[in-house]
C-alpha cells in the first residue's frame, strides 16, 4: 500500500493532495482546494506571484508587439541580475504569461541549491518591486517540463491566457544568452566557493562597492534612487544594452 500511494502521490490519481499545486505551485481554487497543498520545507525553486504586470492586460495598451517585447526585456533582465547577484546562481528562470487569478505575472526561479533559495525568499518578503510588496514563497516544481502546457508550445492551445497550465513569456534569445554568459563570468570572479550555498559564502567579505544600499521604511513606494528621476522603460533598456550586466550597478526598480 505505501508503494502504491507513493507511486501516485502529486498525480490525477492522487485523491488527497492537489496534482495542480504539486505540478505548478500554485492552484486555481486557492486555499478553497478539497485537497491538500503540501508547501515544501525546502526546495530549490522559489515562486514569486503576480510580480510582473503586462501591460498587454490592459484593454487600452497602445504598445506594440516590439514595445511589449522591450519591456519584457526589462523586466526580465531586472529580476535575472538582482537574484543572480543576491541569491546565487540560477539555473532556469520563467515567467507566466497566463492570465487566470492564480498564474498571472508568477516568476518561477530554480536555483542551483537549496539554501540560496531559502534564503532569497526571506529577502524578497521584505522588499517591493515598482512600488508593489513582494511575496514569496518555496515551490515544490523542479520540473518545469511537467508544468508547462504542451499545446501552447505547439501553438495549439484553445483556452487562451485562463490555461491552468502554464504560458511561459520568454526574453529575446540575444538578451537570455548576455545574461547567462553574464553570470558564468560573474562565478568565475566570484572564485571557487560560488555554488556552494550561502554557507559555502559567508566567509567571504563583500566589498564595499557592492553592499546594498539601506532599504526604505516598509510601506515606502518610492522604487528609484534618491535624485535619479523617473524615466521610461525603453530608457533603461537603452542604457543596460550600452552598460552591459555589472555587479556594482544596483537596479533601479527595487526598493532597499
Amino acid at each position: 500500500m505505501a508503494d502504491y500511494l507513493a507511486s501516485i502521490y502529486g498525480t490525477e490519481r492522487d485523491k488527497v493532495n492537489c496534482s495542480f499545486y504539486f505540478k505548478i505551485g500554485s492552484c486555481r481554487h486557492g486555499d478553497r482546494c478539497s485537497r491538500k497543498h503540501i508547501k515544501p520545507t525546502f526546495s530549490p525553486t522559489i515562486l514569486i506571484r503576480n510580480v510582473y504586470k503586462n501591460p498587454a492586460i490592459d484593454p487600452h495598451c497602445t504598445l506594440t508587439p516590439q514595445q511589449l517585447q522591450d519591456h519584457f526585456d526589462v523586466f526580465y533582465e531586472d529580476w535575472y541580475r538582482e537574484l543572480a547577484m543576491k541569491g546565487g546562481p540560477l539555473e532556469e528562470m520563467h515567467v507566466c504569461d497566463n492570465v487566470g487569478e492564480h498564474l498571472v505575472g508568477n516568476v518561477y526561479v530554480r536555483f542551483r541549491n537549496e539554501a540560496d533559495a531559502a534564503r532569497i525568499v526571506d529577502e524578497l518578503n521584505s522588499r517591493y518591486y515598482a512600488g508593489w510588496p513582494l511575496y514569496a514563497e518555496l515551490c515544490p516544481v523542479t520540473d518545469f517540463r511537467e508544468a508547462c502546457c504542451r499545446q501552447h508550445e505547439l501553438g495549439e492551445c484553445n483556452r487562451g491566457g485562463f490555461c491552468n497550465f502554464m504560458h511561459l513569456r520568454h526574453p529575446t534569445a540575444a538578451l537570455r544568452l548576455e545574461l547567462h554568459d553574464a553570470q558564468k563570468a560573474m562565478i568565475l570572479a566570484r572564485g571557487p566557493l560560488e555554488g556552494l550555498g550561502s554557507g559555502g559564502r559567508s566567509s567571504r567579505r563583500v566589498p564595499d562597492d557592492r553592499r546594498p544600499d539601506d532599504r526604505p521604511a516598509r510601506g515606502s513606494t518610492s522604487d528609484l534612487p534618491l535624485g535619479e528621476p523617473p524615466r521610461s522603460s525603453s530608457d533603461r533598456y537603452d542604457d543596460r544594452r550600452r552598460e552591459g550586466y555589472s555587479s556594482s550597478r544596483s537596479s533601479g526598480r527595487y526598493d532597499r
